[in-house]
């Protein structure tokens, strides 16, 4: 590689942007339908984790992105608990192509959001009186190839 080629690619790379400017949750729910019944059962747990994004422009290399987490956990068939948080994070992201940037929002962004979202999980679902819940890591790489694929994948099959 030639220096003025290095230069380059050297400067390309300086011009890449990801800071964090504030991380925050943005809204967060417990609901417990069946209480207090529900801790009087002998607590063998049905879990259910759903995992959503967004991304909202806030202005130029500025965005929001939020994280939300929603657990339901079953009973005996009744709904012990749905908790569902919403953590969100303001980041500027500069430099990036439009793959690039959306790559760094649904992986490196969440990735970022993930830790708060499960510690305000697992704090709201003890104050609601239930064992502490500590969800397992996420490979956000891994999530994002695969909604990657399926996105080509449905874009390729023939409408039934």
């Amino acid at each position: 590689m030639a220096a003025g080629e290095q230069d380059t690619e050297q400067q390309n790379v300086e011009k890449k942007t990801i800071r964090p400017q504030k991380i925050y949750l943005k809204d967060v729910s417990l609901e417990t339908p069946n209480s207090p019944a529900i801790f009087t059962r002998d607590w063998q747990p049905e879990l259910s984790v759903e995992l959503n994004n967004s991304v909202s422009d806030i202005s130029e290399d500025l965005y929001e992105v939020v994280l939300r987490i929603t657990v339901t956990v079953i009973v005996d068939g009744s709904t012990a608990f749905l908790a569902e948080v919403h953590q969100a994070g303001i980041f500027t992201l500069k430099g990036f192509t439009a793959d690039e940037l959306q790559r760094v929002q649904n992986v490196y962004c969440l990735r970022a959001l993930y830790p708060y979202a499960c510690a305000e999980v697992s704090d709201l679902v003890s104050k609601g009186g239930f064992p502490q819940l500590v969800l397992e890591p996420m490979n956000f790489e891994k999530l994002y190839k695969i909604h990657l694929q399926d996105s080509r994948e449905n874009i390729n099959s023939p409408a039934e």
